[in-house]
């Protein structure tokens, strides 16, 4: 029964899927993924579930054609039917698609690490700035932080073209060696931050970047912020902690 004054409560949905509340869209690859990285499933204190986008391996050409959105509206209905009570994406490149599938979705979408930079903007302390970190330069355009409603011209530093990293995604490499790649991420960090003075947070668009998140700010010392604490703070709104 709802109380006097308070809207009607929602009736409850019947779901084949209980105890995982987030969905998250996968795009369809094959390299190597690391706990802390979005796609291997030991990297949540929760159970999630996925939906394969097939066909679609890389994210930071894609843009929000009919086509497109078609393919991620069947993977929002099949997360949604299994029974997601929230929806995340694998790529942060994706928050150019923030906006149409929050308008399509039945339930709350998290699309990309990025959508934290409004609230890290107001939280830094004056004259500190924020720093990204993206796996391709070229593509992360001002369309994608508009589409997450950030207005961003703080630093942005991305991983090498033709570096270990990007031929790890590109290639699909289903043999990674971590620690070789961990030290060109910290070398990207390093001349980002030697360049930039007052970084006080930096934000990794990638979310195949994230299992190097704790070495950065180990080495630096600074925040780091990336699809993981985005997601962590999401689920914590979808099944709140409970204290007694």
């Amino acid at each position: 029964m709802t109380a006097p004054g308070l809207p009607p409560a929602r009736p409850p949905r019947g779901r084949p899927v209980h105890g995982a509340s987030l969905g998250i869209i996968i795009l369809d690859t094959r390299f190597q993924r690391f706990p802390g990285d979005i796609g291997h499933a030991g990297s949540f204190r929760f159970p999630v579930q996925y939906a394969v986008l097939e066909g679609v391996a890389l994210g930071a050409d894609l843009r929000p054609d009919e086509a497109t959105l078609a393919r991620f509206h069947r993977a929002i209905d099949q997360l949604v039917a299994q029974g997601a009570d929230g929806i995340s994406t694998s790529c942060g490149f994706l928050a150019i698609m923030q906006p149409h599938l929050a308008a399509y979705s039945p339930v709350p979408v998290a699309s990309s690490s990025l959508m934290q930079i409004p609230m890290l903007q107001r939280m830094l302390p004056a004259g500190q700035t924020i720093a990204v970190v993206t796996a391709k330069r070229p593509a992360l355009t001002e369309a994608h932080f508009r589409g997450v409603g950030a207005v961003f011209s703080g630093p942005i530093a991305g991983m090498p073209l033709d570096g270990y990293f990007r031929a790890n995604l590109v290639e699909g490499n289903p043999r990674i060696d971590f620690a070789r790649q961990e030290g060109e991420v910290l070398e990207v960090v390093r001349a980002l931050l030697t360049e930039h003075a007052g970084v006080g947070a930096i934000v990794l668009e990638c979310t195949n970047l994230a299992p190097h998140s704790a070495a950065i700010e180990r080495a630096f010392g600074v925040p780091v912020y990336d699809i993981i604490t985005l997601l962590d703070w999401f689920h914590s709104g979808l099944r709140p902690r409970t204290y007694r």
